[in-house]
């Protein structure tokens, strides 16, 4: 095996998603240098469609530090969403409740965005490599080991290790399993998801709650809408037609007032299995985990996304403190200051989960109080409060 070339950098990131790469911007705005490496191309991350609800702050993060101002010119403020339920919709008015809103800008626009910007800033962002191997990470001068995607053996070392690398984390491992709490739950039920070249079929996304079971009405473009129902984990995506989707659907946001959703050509439908999990601690010596390589939550509550860039925000902040100051102490504010954030997300996700969705085997009194939270929240100024605070996102450092 041919010797690999060493290189040095103040930070090395695993994980060039969202996380990894605004990370290595937020440092670059601070004069902190960065190696950020991913197994995936630039090609493939970009052309793996997820769905995205930026909070405020979210927004504020990509604007304000210089990323791009592309979403506020072609993202889609929404001020609101409809809780569905008992045959008819119900506005929760984040504006008049809370004054806040949310942007509806998918995880794959947020990634070119950031891309971009590194592109042109002069990053160090290497996609397409494989082997990837973590180097010390209780150690002076930690790093990675890997082949470029010119077949090129490599080692960075730097000062911290930083683990940006999704929910199946190699980063996440390298904490031995005596020393790592692993909190996880699996849920009963799963999303299936479409896209369909379609008009909305109302202007704020659309949380159902049916004798059928869950739907989530979204949007896409005003040409091109995601939709979801609740299924079982293990369902057959080839045994949906197109006619069966949509009756499917259809039964479940159907109801007095007569609301239909506007169909069209599906043109990709996917099972999403989804848990609630969550790693402490986020520091383990000069390794530290952001994003997925630390929690998951179900996509209910539009969380996932907002709670990776809240962690590399406040990560950026300490590391900044930790290399000022040659001090690696600062390094620990990191896991208390993201993980209050972490727990509420994981609460709030949880509870939007199991109020809107049916589990199975489920009686006739789990749907009446199912229905009667659903009604004291709408019927509450309160409840309707606390759902907006939630969803649009809280202060900074809860």
């Amino acid at each position: 095996m041919a010797t690999p070339a060493v290189e040095t950098t103040q930070v090395a990131i695993v994980g060039g998603g969202p996380a990894g790469l605004m990370l290595s911007h937020l440092l670059h705005v601070a004069g902190i240098e960065s190696t950020v490496v991913d197994n995936r191309t630039r090609l493939d991350i970009e052309r793996t469609a997820r769905a995205g609800i930026l909070e405020a702050d979210s927004v504020r993060l990509l604007t304000e530090s210089g990323v791009s101002d592309r979403v506020l010119r072609e993202g889609e403020r929404h001020d609101g969403i409809s809780l569905r339920f008992d045959g008819r919709h119900h506005p929760v008015d984040f504006r008049e409740l809370v004054d806040a809103s949310v942007w509806l800008y998918p995880q794959t626009d947020v990634f070119v965005d950031l891309a971009a910007r590194r592109g042109s800033d002069g990053g160090d962002v290497r996609f397409g490599v494989t082997d990837t191997r973590l180097l010390d990470p209780t150690g002076d001068r930690p790093g990675i080991a890997f082949t470029d995607a010119g077949g090129d053996a490599r080692e960075v070392r730097a000062r911290v290790v930083i683990g940006a690398d999704g929910s199946h984390s190699m980063c996440r491992q390298a904490i031995p399993e005596q020393q790592r709490r692993q909190f996880t739950r699996k849920y009963p039920f799963a999303w299936f998801g479409i896209l369909c070249e379609a008009p909305p079929s109302y202007p704020e996304l659309v949380y159902t709650n049916s004798p059928r079971g869950f739907a989530l009405i979204s949007q896409r473009t005003p040409t091109v809408q995601r939709m979801y129902f609740e299924c079982d984990p293990d369902e057959d995506v080839d045994a949906w037609s197109e006619d069966r989707i949509w009756s499917e659907l259809q039964a479940r946001v159907a109801g007095e007032d007569g609301f239909e959703l506007n169909e069209g050509p599906i043109t990709d439908k996917a099972v999403l299995r989804f848990r609630s999990s969550v790693c402490e601690p986020m520091r383990f010596g000069n390794l530290l985990l952001a994003g997925d390589a630390a929690h998951t939550v179900p996509p209910t509550g539009a969380k996932g996304l907002n709670l990776a860039l809240a962690d590399v925000r406040v990560l950026a902040e300490v590391l900044e403190q930790a290399l000022r100051t040659n001090d690696d102490a600062a390094l620990d504010a990191y896991g208390p200051r993201a993980q209050a954030r972490v727990w509420a997300a994981q609460h709030f996700s949880y509870w939007m989960t199991s109020m809107l969705h049916t589990v199975p085997g489920g009686t006739a009194f789990d749907r009446g109080r199912q229905l009667g939270e659903l009604r004291s929240v709408v019927g509450s100024r309160a409840g309707s409060t606390y759902l907006a605070e939630g969803y649009t996102g809280w202060p900074r450092d809860t």
